[in-house]
């Protein structure tokens, strides 16, 4: 068995084990999103924090702290992301996060969507300081190793702080390397066990005491995982070890964490969706904005899960939450039915807009969409792009003879990504570009906060007054001024 040396680790999310808490956090900050959080409001979510017998805050002056911890936890786990418009920053919901909330009182179905929050956290992540050569979805990984016969169906505490915590990725030769690593570490004595923690005591004090006092009991508490208790193997302290009592040490123990049976399906088919073996995209790619990787990450919505708790009655809204995926089928498989899923649901998309009437046309030597803005009588094209990999061109010459099929003004592309040199194709056209990931997450808030009337003025004016370039931003920025929280 290969000896730790290297102490980087996965960095779990550690403010609290009271899932309730965090909970109400979540509840109260949502009431917020209307009137944006200050300063001053964030004091006052303190405030009824205590009220609820939720905060224990000693000091009178109620410092800031520890309501900003638990808005971070709320981004680890994915209800949500922070992002700055106009200097202020802001908090906006995912769409799992609102499902949460949406099932807040029926544990059973918040358990589930817990469940798929853990399946979208990825590291490199937006909110974590774990370091970037992690590449791996973590949580897929621990409840895949849970789901294995050759480790009965469980994970031991002293495993998950020696070996599970230290993976920067996973393909199916490491996973296989894995599973015989923890058998092997099952055969390990309790005083061998010692000397193997002694490796790097700094490294282990924090591995077993973050899983095992913390997110162990945080995801029991949430209803994902049940916790057994095991005998204490050695007591940890940062330069020593020891067997003896003193609550200055840290236990490492043989405490054993299994799946609930009510989750064993569900768990199945989000593997079988969304692989542990997948790549985690990357924060820091180079031709990508971080704002819109953030944007991918946390627009996870696995349609499993939505037939599990009977929630996929409005398939427009999945239609929607998905477009990026829907476009690359589209471009993958231009004979197939995936191109219609696309088209209907980027069809559906613009005719949410009360004032946008959207017709699909698309064949060759067609735009995709002929679309009018009603008040103004303008007409508009709007074309779906996209490759196996990045889109690499526009054809702005063959988009203009499209545009003057229907007299449209100007063109809109949607595309989930390209390479920076498309932004020279278009620069002197009447064309834009806005990522599928930041339109559909436009119209999935304004559907979740029950906007009836979508207006198109907006983007109408962003349009006109930035033709040639990407205004993804521009209505990034609308979004999050409109729906997310200020804190």
């Amino acid at each position: 068995m290969t000896l730790r040396i290297d102490s980087k680790k996965w960095i779990l999310y550690r403010h609290t084990i009271d899932f309730e808490k965090l909970c109400a956090v979540a509840e109260l900050l949502k009431s917020f999103t209307k009137t944006g959080i200050s300063k001053e409001d964030k004091t006052n979510l303190n405030l009824k924090l205590k009220e609820l017998g939720l905060y224990n805050e000693r000091n009178p002056e109620l410092p800031l702290d520890a309501i900003n911890h638990k808005i971070n936890q709320l981004s680890y786990y994915m209800f949500g992301y922070k992002a700055e418009v106009d200097g202020q920053k802001r908090f906006l919901f995912s769409p799992l996060g609102n499902l949460f909330l949406k099932h807040i009182d029926d544990k059973e179905k918040t358990a589930k969507i817990f469940l798929a929050m853990l399946w979208a956290v990825q590291y490199q992540h937006p909110h974590s300081g774990t370091d970037n050569k992690f590449q791996i979805y973590p949580f897929r990984l621990i409840f895949k190793l849970l789901s294995e016969p050759k480790l009965s169906n469980r994970l031991y505490a002293f495993e998950v702080a020696y070996s599970v915590v230290f993976t920067k990725e996973i393909n199916q030769d490491s996973y296989n390397d894995l599973v015989n690593e923890l058998l092997e570490l099952r055969k390990l004595s309790d005083e061998e066990l010692s000397e193997r923690f002694q490796e790097d005591r700094h490294a282990y004090v924090n591995s077993a005491y973050e899983w095992d006092y913390y997110i162990s009991t945080f995801f029991e508490n949430a209803g994902v995982l049940n916790k057994k208790d095991g005998d204490i193997i050695c007591k940890l302290r940062q330069g020593k070890i020891q067997h003896g009592k003193t609550s200055t040490f840290r236990k490492v123990t043989r405490n054993e964490v299994s799946i609930p049976d009510n989750l064993k399906s569900v768990i199945e088919q989000l593997e079988k969706e969304n692989s542990f073996l997948e790549k985690p995209l990357l924060l820091n790619d180079s031709e990508r904005l971080k704002i819109d990787v953030v944007k991918e990450v946390y627009s996870f919505y696995p349609k499993s899960l939505l037939i599990e708790i009977g929630e996929l009655v409005d398939d427009l809204r999945y239609e929607l939450l998905n477009l990026p995926k829907l476009i690359e089928q589209y471009a993958n498989n231009n004979e197939g039915a995936e191109a219609y899923l696309f088209e209907d649901a980027l069809t559906d998309g613009f005719n949410m807009f009360h004032n946008v009437e959207a017709h699909k046309i698309g064949g060759a030597g067609n735009t995709d969409l002929e679309c009018l803005y009603i008040p103004k009588k303008k007409k508009f094209a709007v074309d779906a792009k996209s490759t196996k990999n990045k889109l690499s061109g526009v054809n702005a010459g063959r988009l203009e003879g499209h545009r003057e099929k229907i007299g449209g003004a100007y063109t809109i592309v949607v595309t989930p990504r390209y390479v920076p040199a498309v932004l020279q194709d278009i620069r002197t056209s009447p064309i834009v570009i806005i990522r599928a990931n930041t339109f559909s997450e436009y119209l999935y808030n304004c559907i979740d906060n029950d906007v009836r009337e979508i207006d198109y003025e907006d983007f109408d004016s962003i349009i006109t007054n930035n033709l040639g370039k990407d205004i993804s931003k521009n209505i990034s920025d609308l979004t999050i001024s409109r729906f997310a929280t200020r804190n």
